[in-house]
């Protein structure tokens, strides 16, 4: 009997179908998954990692290892044991573990001719299949509600930050200048990025509490508050501190997720700003997105980003369909949530050991709550550690810590006083060890 072979198409020509199984025959794909695969196969001794971009393509060398902070040599095998913690950066290498797990299923090969346009097929910069993905991760999650709102991406949170500033204020030739303002500890990007674009729309003008008595006598200024829920660098679920017509919120969610606290509630705010690099990891990837309730604010947001970029690079967005596909897997989205919680609490837990003895340092105290996600009550286990210098004379608790080899930092740049400091939990299972060593040698010498 002779088997039937039917052809495709002619622009898949490597694709053939005989007796109902579909054959596949690698063509133009063959070289880029070798590469993919000797680099995957490099272990770096357990202390780095290789990379494509580390491949010299066209050579006969093999990948060079990236190694992790205080390892070094061709392998990453040699440790340099007076080398400092490395507890300052907000790499979220701490899921590394989980997305090596998922190589397969997390995979994706982009095609030299891959959306070389400047636009979808609609004329857009926004995938709306994303757009989809996004609306049923925060249904599942149960984090925001999306309903009733526009959605729109940037290049991470970072951008969609000032455009959502720049989107709620005046025009400052009919009215006074925004004031931009943030409760301490907070973010100092905030305040970064609206000073360095000094616009005549808007100005930082520092914290809540120099405005919340006065707010009355400013009700002709618009007001923009930025809110960080979970906040950075405590933790805390944190509101708004002003009220009124004249006020507008940027809520910052980029740790609102079960990794880091519980979910007593969905978000519902005006304006709502999340991160991939918080919630998958890919921090490098910078693809975030925003919620938005109006849609005037929305289209100026639009107009902001379309000015400023003509929106998030196609292979972004590509990556991030992706990830949300595998996170999204089996329609639960659990496997990536059970994994970071694990993975932060078994650190928080050992953090706390350690300095539950202490009383030169002390911890954040933050209060158990019930997760809706989790269906349950569990302690926050937030991304960072917001560390206190108890004694008097440990006024510059950064100086303390670095003087025993531990670079975190500190308090004085989120607006708080010097007698804090922020520790990053989310860095890799290396940083964490060497931190936690460090932390021990330093309380073996106090008292």
């Amino acid at each position: 009997m002779v088997t039937a072979m039917i052809m495709l198409s002619s622009c898949s020509s490597n694709l053939l179908v005989r007796g109902g199984e579909t054959l596949w025959k690698p063509t133009w794909t063959k070289e880029a998954a070798k590469e993919a695969e000797i680099v995957a196969g490099i272990g770096c001794s357990g202390h780095g990692r290789a990379y494509l971009d580390g491949l010299v393509l066209k050579g006969h060398h093999l990948p060079v290892c990236d190694c992790n902070p205080c390892y070094y040599g061709p392998s990453c095998s040699q440790f340099q044991s007076n080398c400092s913690a490395n507890a300052g950066s907000g790499d979220p290498y701490f899921l590394e573990p989980f997305w090596m797990r998922q190589a397969k299923e997390s995979a994706i090969l982009v095609s030299g001719w891959h959306r070389m346009g400047y636009t979808y097929s609609d004329g857009s910069y926004i995938s709306e299949v994303l757009v989809k993905y996004i609306q049923k991760l925060h249904k599942t999650v149960g984090n925001a509600k999306t309903d009733g709102r526009f959605i729109i991406f940037g290049a991470g949170s970072t951008q969609l930050l000032n455009a959502a500033v720049y989107a709620f204020s005046p025009n400052s030739s009919l009215h006074s200048p925004a004031k931009v303002v943030a409760t301490a500890p907070y973010y100092p990007v905030y305040r970064q990025q609206t000073e360095l674009f000094n616009s005549l729309d808007y100005r930082y003008e520092g914290d809540t509490s120099l405005w919340k008595k006065n707010l009355s006598e400013n009700k002709n200024i618009r007001f923009i508050e930025f809110v960080t829920s979970p906040n950075n660098p405590d933790g805390r679920l944190m509101k708004a501190v002003l009220r009124g017509s004249n006020v507008k919120t940027v809520n910052d969610h980029a740790y609102y997720w079960p990794h880091f606290t519980p979910i007593p509630s969905p978000a519902d705010q005006e304006l709502m700003i999340f991160t991939i690099s918080k919630l998958t990891g890919h921090a490098g990837s910078r693809f975030g997105w925003a919620l938005v309730k109006d849609e005037a604010v929305y289209q100026k947001m639009l107009t902001y980003l379309n000015l400023n970029t003509m929106g998030v690079s196609r292979e972004s967005q590509l990556r991030a369909l992706k990830l949300l596909d595998v996170l999204l897997e089996e329609g639960d989205g659990r496997k990536i949530f059970k994994f970071g919680y694990s993975t932060m609490k078994n650190r928080w837990i050992k953090l706390r050991q350690i300095l539950s003895k202490s009383r030169r340092f002390s911890l954040q105290k933050l209060t158990p709550n019930h997760c809706s996600f989790f269906k349950r009550m569990r302690e926050p286990t937030p991304a960072y550690a917001w560390l206190k210098c108890e004694r008097e004379e440990d006024k510059d608790c950064y100086a303390v810590l670095k003087a025993a080899k531990i670079d975190g930092r500190s308090g004085s740049i989120y607006s708080a006083n010097g007698s804090y400091v922020r520790l990053s939990l989310i860095r890799s299972q290396d940083d964490f060890d060497i931190l936690i060593n460090h932390l021990q040698n330093l309380l073996a010498k106090s008292y």
